[in-house]
């Protein structure tokens, strides 16, 4: 109903504090690979919303989402946004993680190979 709701809280978080932590140094390694968590969790939560807009879950008027017109769905819906959207978001921050350490070391190895044959 409304899992994509926090990757989309965190790439909002993520962009707000990136602005912050940047305001001197605009050309920065660390601001790209960050841009790099900020397009993956604004595309995904980009793709949740546009098919959940598809199913229904989602509609273009106020409440917007269809489980806040009755209270009873209300629980249901937070269970959904503390379970899979949180899950979402971390396993999207982790996958960035594990994406940029691996460039890393190839880059590292590759700098290396190129070093040695000179």
């Amino acid at each position: 109903m409304a899992c994509f709701t926090v990757p989309l809280a965190e790439g909002i978080i993520l962009s707000v504090a990136k602005k912050i932590a940047f305001k001197r140094n605009a050309d920065s390694v660390i601001k790209t690979k960050l841009g790099h968590l900020e397009n993956m969790l604004y595309g995904g939560s980009f793709l949740l919303a546009i098919e959940h807009i598809y199913h229904g879950e989602v509609v273009l008027y106020p409440p917007f989402l269809t489980a806040m017109n009755n209270p009873e769905d209300i629980p249901e819906m937070l269970h959904e946004m503390a379970t899979v959207g949180v899950s979402m978001a971390a396993i999207v921050t982790i996958v960035w993680g594990l994406a940029e350490l691996v460039s890393h070391y190839a880059n590292k190895k590759f700098k290396n190979k190129i070093a040695g044959a000179f």
